[in-house]
C-alpha cells in the first residue's frame, strides 16, 4: 500500500459535509454537488484500481483488544463503492429544492423542516455518504460495527427532517428497528472478540476470524446476532415493517439512499461476515433462510400489487427484490453469488429511479395517492415514460441491469435448489403485475380535473438530467455487465472457497 485511496475516498466526502452545513443557500448546494463529485472521481478511479493494484490498508488500532484500522478493496466492497458514489450526486440534483425556504421550494411540494436550508440536507447526505464508504471497506468487524451504527444519525435526520406530516414518528421507528438490530450485532461483535482471544490472539479482522475455528453452539448463536441485524437492515420479512413507513414519510431522495444504499449493507453483511467467517453456521441455517426469502419475494410482490400509495409500493417491491438477493446468497453457488453482488448494483440504479421519478410526480400532484391520478401521459408524457422505463428496470426486462442480477441469481440457485428457483420465479410474474398495474392506474386513461389543474408542467431540465443518467446506467450496464460481473466473479470464487463448497456439476440438492 503506497497511498492511502480508500481512506482519501472515505474523508472527501466527509469534510465536504463539514463544508457544507456551514454554507447556506447556493453556496451549500454548490458545495454538496461539488464534494459528490470529487467523491465519484475518486471512487471510479478506486475501482479501475483496485483490479491491478492492493489498495487495502492496515494500521493496529487498539492493541489491547485486537482491532485495526482496516479497509479492504474487496471486489463486492469496490462494487458497493460503485453504487454508493454515482448514487449520491445524483440525488443531491435530484433534491436540488429541497431545503429551500422559498416559493420556488413550495413551488415544488417540499414539505419539510423549514429552519434547516438545502445546506443541511446535502450536508447529512455527504456524511452519510462517508460512512456508508467506510462500512462497505472496513475489514475489521469492530471498525464495521461502528460505522454500521454510525450510519443512522444523518440517515434518522433525512427522514425526519423533510417529507410527509408523520415523518417524525417514521424516523423513529426506523431508529428504533436499527438500533434493536445494533445492539444484538453487538453481543456477536463482544463474541467474536472473545472467542480469538480464547483462542489465542485477539483480533476483530476478517481474515483472522475466518480462519478461526467455532464451536458449533457459539458459532451460531454468534451467527445468529449478525444475520439479524442484517435481515432488519435488507430487510427481509418479519423484520421489515419499519420500511413502508419511512418510503412514504420521508423525501424521495433520502428514501433512495436508505433503499438504494443504505439497506445494502444488509446484504452486503451476510455475504462478508456471515458467511465467509461462519460458513458451518451459514449452511446450518440455510434451509430456513431460504424459506424467508421466498417469502419476502412472493409477499413483497402481492403487497405492492395491492398498495395504493406509490412510494410505499416502491418500499413493498424492495423486500421481494431483497428477498432475491438473499437467496442468491445462501444458495452457494458462484453464480448466484455473483447475481446477488451484481443485482445490488443493479437495484440501487432501478430503486433510484422509481423513487425520484415518482417524487418528481407527487411534487406536482401533492401526493401519492393513486387513485388521484389518471391520465398523466397525456399531460407529462415524459415523466410517463420515464417512469414506465424505470418500472420496467423493476420488474428485471431483458436489457435492464436488473434483469441480469435476477437471472444470474435464479441459474445460480437452480443449480443446487431447483424448487426453490422454481418458486421465485413466481416474484417475477408478480413484478410485471404491481409495474403494470400502477403504470395504468396513474398514467392511462382521461385525465382527470385534479391533474389537469396541478400537473401544468413536464419534466424540466434538471429532472431531465437526473432520469437521463439513471436511464443510462441502468441500460449500460444491462447490456454490458462485464466492467462488474469480472469483478465479483473473482470475490465470489473466493468466498465459496472459504465456506468449503464447490459448485455442483449438474442440477440438484447437492
Amino acid at each position: 500500500m503506497s497511498f492511502a485511496w480508500l481512506t482519501i475516498l472515505a474523508l472527501v466526502p466527509l469534510f465536504g459535509s463539514l463544508v457544507t452545513l456551514a454554507l447556506r443557500g447556493q453556496a451549500a448546494k454548490w458545495s454538496g454537488i461539488v464534494f459528490s463529485v470529487i467523491t465519484l472521481a475518486l471512487g471510479v478511479y478506486v475501482y479501475i484500481a483496485a483490479r491491478t493494484e492492493d489498495l487495502s490498508e492496515r494500521y493496529q488500532w487498539i492493541a489491547t483488544i485486537g482491532a485495526h484500522y482496516a479497509l479492504s478493496d474487496n471486489g463486492l466492497s469496490m462494487v458497493m463503492v460503485l453504487l454508493t458514489v454515482i448514487v449520491v450526486p445524483i440525488v443531491l440534483i435530484a433534491e436540488w429544492h429541497v431545503g429551500d425556504n422559498t416559493s420556488e421550494g413550495a413551488r415544488h411540494g417540499i414539505v419539510g423542516n423549514r429552519r434547516w436550508g438545502t445546506g443541511v440536507f446535502f450536508g447529512l447526505a455527504l456524511m452519510l455518504e462517508s460512512f456508508a464508504l467506510l462500512c462497505f471497506m472496513s475489514a475489521d468487524v469492530l471498525l464495521f460495527y461502528i460505522f454500521f451504527e454510525a450510519t443512522l444519525i444523518p440517515m434518522y435526520f433525512l427522514i425526519g427532517g423533510w417529507g410527509g406530516p408523520k415523518r417524525g414518528a417514521a424516523a423513529l421507528k426506523f431508529l428504533i428497528y436499527s438500533l434493536a438490530g445494533g445492539l444484538v450485532m453487538l453481543f456477536s461483535v463482544v463474541g467474536v472478540g472473545a472467542e480469538s482471544a480464547n483462542q489465542g490472539t485477539v483480533s476483530f479482522l476478517f481474515s483472522d476470524l475466518a480462519s478461526m475455528n467455532f464451536d458449533s453452539t457459539t458459532g451460531r448463536l454468534i451467527f445468529l446476532g449478525f444475520f439479524i441485524a442484517f435481515a432488519i437492515k435488507a430487510p427481509m420479512v418479519p423484520v421489515h415493517t419499519w420500511l413502508p413507513d419511512t418510503a412514504e414519510q420521508a423525501r424521495p431522495g433520502a428514501s433512495t439512499l436508505l433503499v438504494g444504499i443504505l439497506d445494502k449493507i444488509g446484504t452486503f453483511g451476510m455475504l462478508r461476515l456471515c458467511l465467509e467467517i461462519f460458513p458451518d453456521a451459514s449452511r446450518w441455517a440455510a434451509p430456513v433462510v431460504m424459506v424467508l426469502a421466498l417469502v419476502s419475494i412472493v409477499y413483497g410482490a402481492l403487497m405492492a400489487i395491492g398498495e395504493k400509495d406509490l412510494l410505499r409500493l416502491i418500499s413493498y417491491t424492495s423486500v421481494s427484490h431483497f428477498g432475491f438477493m438473499v437467496l442468491g446468497i445462501f444458495a452457494f453457488t458462484t453464480t448466484s453469488i455473483t447475481g446477488t453482488g451484481f443485482y445490488m448494483l443493479a437495484h440501487g440504479f432501478s430503486t433510484a429511479a422509481l423513487f425520484l421519478v415518482v417524487g418528481f410526480l407527487v411534487d406536482r400532484r401533492g401526493t401519492a395517492w393513486i387513485p388521484a391520478f389518471g391520465g398523466v401521459q397525456k399531460v407529462a408524457p415524459l415523466l410517463a415514460g420515464t417512469f414506465l422505463v424505470a418500472g420496467l428496470s423493476a420488474l428485471s426486462l431483458p436489457g435492464t441491469s436488473s434483469f441480469v442480477g435476477e437471472f444470474l441469481v435464479i441459474t445460480g440457485t437452480w443449480q443446487r435448489f431447483p424448487w426453490h428457483a422454481a418458486i421465485s420465479t413466481i416474484g417475477m410474474v408478480l413484478a410485471a403485475l404491481y409495474v403494470l398495474l400502477a403504470y395504468q392506474r396513474t398514467m392511462t386513461g382521461p385525465v382527470t380535473d385534479e391533474v389537469a389543474e396541478t400537473i401544468t408542467t413536464d419534466l424540466g431540465g434538471r429532472e431531465r438530467s437526473v432520469m437521463a443518467l439513471l436511464i443510462a446506467l441502468i441500460l449500460f450496464f444491462g447490456f454490458y455487465p462485464k466492467p462488474v460481473t469480472a469483478v465479483l466473479d473473482t470475490s465470489s470464487k473466493d468466498t465459496m472457497s472459504q465456506i468449503g463448497m464447490t459448485d455442483p456439476t449438474t442440477g440438484g440438492n447437492r
